[in-house]
């Protein structure tokens, strides 16, 4: 999903530009002019692809009780920011307003941070905006967008280029700073992709909390076990396609996210920091369809819910990059506890 952080490569190739290596590439093609992301009138992310956000609105729920904890941690301050980074069309933040309790809902002051325009009809306290906000407190929530963060493509040690159809071609050799990073994350022989640029955004974003925690969710994969062909690929209508630069698809890679980690940070699996917030695939008990049938099966369809988002080979494999900016650390260093309703 689109946002900040990626205009470095703006404006890098024109409409009959010939090859280009892949940031550039990618930046046009998500969003410059009639971008993916951006062009007017589109579905948005919720048409061409299935996030957490998109699968159940336990997620929202587990996000909201998220804020509620770090709401606590900050001593219930008057006004409770909440930042959600690449925001699609806002889905999240609706939901997570929905279900905080009207006296936090008052206090939060929720930001959708999306470079595509503010969609019609969406709840009128939300403040829309392209650029990450300067000094908040809270709760700042990156879902599925640092894997839109276009990057270089590597290939031997020299940049890969890409035209507009797809095709590439080999380029100049990398420059010092993407070759420290390769050595550093992703060494080897082969095929690469440098996550500079996602662990620069990630950085400027978590540099502007005051005090909350980041969280960052995505398609991840840490340097003992970087793929070897890498991960790039696009979609589009809901379905897997080739990485074609033209603005017809998303074009997407998973993120190193053990890169873009700062000090503090916790990194683990969606399916563990959904069961420390209390989301759990457990079917509900038997008995429960003879004394409550109506109770019975709107468990059953939430448990059903909670299994998606927490599948092993599924959504529960994506990593999630917890850092707190000037409270502890969550998960807790001790293990995992649910937090009680309200908290």
């Amino acid at each position: 999903m689109s946002t900040q952080g990626t205009q470095g490569a703006r404006g890098a190739r024109g409409g009959d530009a010939g090859p280009v290596r892949w940031r550039a590439a990618t930046e046009a093609a998500l969003y410059g002019p009639g971008g993916f992301y951006v062009r007017p009138g589109g579905p948005g992310p919720a048409g061409h692809f299935r996030t957490s956000v998109h699968a159940s609105g336990l997620y929202a729920g587990a996000v909201a009780r998220l804020l509620r904890r770090v709401d606590g941690e900050l001593g219930h301050p008057a006004r409770l920011d909440l930042v959600d980074v690449g925001a699609g069309r806002g889905e999240l933040l609706a939901g997570v307003l929905a279900a905080l309790e009207p006296e936090v809902a008052a206090r939060v002051r929720p930001y959708a941070v999306e470079r595509a325009a503010r969609p019609d009809g969406l709840d009128p306290r939300i403040c829309w905006t392209a650029e990450v906000p300067e000094r908040t407190t809270g709760l700042l929530f990156a879902n599925e967008w640092l894997d839109n963060v276009p990057l270089e493509i590597a290939r031997d040690g020299r940049y890969v280029l890409v035209a507009r159809d797809g095709t590439e071609s080999t380029g100049g050799p990398v420059d010092a700073a993407d070759r420290a990073w390769l050595e550093r994350w992703w060494p080897g022989a082969g095929r690469a992709e440098i996550g500079r640029p996602r662990d620069e955004a990630w950085a400027a974003a978590v540099a502007t909390l005051d005090r909350g925690l980041a969280v960052a969710v995505d398609y991840a994969h840490t340097r003992e076990a970087r793929p070897p062909y890498g991960t790039l690929t696009g979609f589009r209508a809901g379905r897997e396609v080739a990485p074609v630069p033209d603005g017809s698809c998303d074009v997407t890679a998973h993120v190193a996210l053990d890169a873009c980690a700062g000090p503090g940070a916790v990194l683990l699996t969606q399916r563990a920091a959904l069961t420390a917030l209390g989301v759990s695939g457990a079917r509900p008990p038997l008995a429960l369809a003879s004394t409550d049938p109506v109770a019975y099966v709107r468990a059953l369809a939430a448990a059903g819910e909670a299994a998606e988002l927490t599948a092993r080979g599924g959504l529960g494999d994506f990593g999630w990059l917890v850092q707190p900016v000037g409270i502890p650390a969550w998960p807790t260093p001790g293990g995992y506890r649910a937090p009680t309703p309200g908290e």
